[in-house]
């Protein structure tokens, strides 16, 4: 799966999960003051993305997660291990 494929996927995500007009993301949107999303979302992100891979993601694989970007970085990761 391609970056490109893991963020048009993404996209879905915040469009169904969170009512986020796809055109708003681009990899370098911020999660928290670009899309709003709070630490809740956040969670709910999270869980959406293990969805996506099938994997389980650690707290620590999140943790550092600001930008759509860094979230298409970390399903990459999830999935080449």
């Amino acid at each position: 799966m391609s970056d490109d494929d893991i963020l048009l996927r993404l996209k879905d995500v915040l469009r169904d999960t969170f009512e986020i007009d796809p055109a708003r993301v681009t990899p370098d949107t911020h999660l928290f003051s670009d899309l709003e999303l709070d630490s809740i979302d956040a969670v709910d992100l999270a869980i959406q993305v293990q969805d996506m891979t099938g994997m389980r993601i650690k707290p620590e694989d999140f943790k550092n997660v600001r930008t759509v970007g860094d979230v298409v970085a970390t399903v990459r990761h999830l999935l080449t291990r």
